[in-house]
C-alpha cells in the first residue's frame, strides 16, 4: 500500500515515557527507543504489526501531518508487561536535493528523534501482520534483517520467549551493520537480544560492513554462507519459517547467498516460491 492509502480516521495521542539513544554521541547513525503511553481507548497489536505516526504540520500542500510508518519494536503488552505501553524504533534520516545538493531532515525520524518524555505523539494503526510468530512453538524461525529492520525481531525473539519459557525449534538471527556500535539492541549500550543467548534455541550472528567509512553494506552474505550447512538444513524443514527485514541492501545479500547456497538463481527461486506458498516467507523493506 502507498501511505495515502492507509486509514487515517482512527488515531489516537500517546505520551512519550521515555527516548533512549541507543547508538553512541557523536556516531555518525543517531538511532533512538521510544516507548509511547498508549491512551485508556483499547489500542491492541501483536509483533509484527506497524504504527503510523503522524508529524505534527503544518507540511507542504496544507496538509496537517506527515503520516511515517514504523515496525513495532516490543512484544504484545509491552516492554514492561503491562500492556500500556509501546515501542518504535527511529533513525534520525536526511535527504538531498539531487539538483541543490541541500540537505533536509526527516519530517518524522526528526520529530521523534527531538521529542522529550511527556510529549504528545500522535499515533494511527496498527496496520497489517506483516511478519506472524507461528503458533507452534517447534517451528524453526530464520531471520535476516539490518539497521532499524531489527526491531521487529526484538518484539518476536522477546515474545517467544516470555510467553512460552522456551521456544524447541530453532530460533536464528542474522543481522547486519555498519559497525559493532550500530548493531541495535546487540550492542554495548542496549543488550535486549544478549538476554535470550542462554536459551539453547537461540543464536544470534553479527554481520559488520568489511568498509564502513566507504557505506558498503554489512558482509551479510559472508555470514550466511559460513552457516550454510545449518540454514540449508533449515530450509529443508516444513516448519522453517524466513523472515527478512531492513534495508533493501539487505535483501541483496540474502538473495546472493540464497542463490550460492541453492546452486542457481533458479533453484532458490523455486524454493523461495514454495516457501511463498506454503505462508512461510515474509519481507519487510525499504530504501
Amino acid at each position: 500500500m502507498r501511505l495515502n492509502e492507509y486509514d487515517l480516521n482512527h488515531s489516537y495521542t500517546t505520551t512519550l515515557v521515555s527516548s533512549e539513544r541507543i547508538t553512541p554521541l557523536g556516531w555518525e547513525a543517531e538511532v533512538r527507543h521510544l516507548v509511547l503511553r498508549l491512551p485508556d481507548t483499547p489500542f491492541d497489536y501483536v509483533e509484527g504489526q506497524s504504527i503510523g505516526v503522524l508529524a505534527p504540520g503544518p507540511h507542504e500542500f496544507g496538509n496537517a501531518h506527515h503520516l511515517r510508518l514504523y515496525s513495532i519494536a516490543s512484544p504484545r503488552g509491552g516492554d514492561d508487561g503491562r500492556g500500556d505501553t509501546i515501542s518504535i524504533c527511529v533513525r534520525r534520516c536526511f535527504s538531498i536535493d539531487d539538483i541543490s545538493g541541500e540537505r533536509y531532515p526527516g519530517r518524522a525520524s526528526n520529530f521523534l528523534c527531538d521529542a522529550n518524555p511527556g510529549d504528545p505523539i500522535q499515533i494511527t494503526g496498527p496496520y497489517g501482520v506483516q511478519f506472524e510468530v507461528p503458533q507452534n512453538d517447534d517451528a524453526n524461525l530464520l531471520m535476516v534483517g539490518a539497521g532499524t529492520g531489527i526491531a521487529p525481531f526484538r518484539a518476536f525473539v522477546k515474545h517467544i520467549y516470555q510467553r512460552h519459557g522456551a521456544w524447541q525449534g530453532k530460533v536464528r538471527l542474522f543481522f547486519g551493520a555498519k559497525s559493532g556500535m550500530e548493531l541495535l539492541y546487540m550492542n554495548d549500550f542496549r543488550k535486549d537480544l544478549a538476554l535470550y543467548y542462554d536459551q539453547s534455541s537461540f543464536r544470534a550472528f553479527e554481520a559488520i560492513s568489511p568498509r564502513p567509512h566507504y557505506d558498503a553494506p554489512p558482509a551479510l552474505d559472508r555470514v550466511l554462507l559460513e552457516n550454510s550447512a545449518e540454514i540449508w538444513e533449515m530450509l529443508q524443514d516444513s516448519k522453517t519459517f524466513v523472515y527478512v527485514a531492513g534495508l533493501t541492501a539487505a535483501e541483496t545479500k540474502f538473495e546472493a547467498a540464497m542463490e550460492e547456497m541453492a546452486g542457481g538463481k533458479e533453484p532458490w527461486l523455486d524454493l523461495k516460491s514454495k516457501l511463498n506458498a506454503d505462508g512461510r516467507y515474509a519481507e519487510l523493506l525499504y530504501d
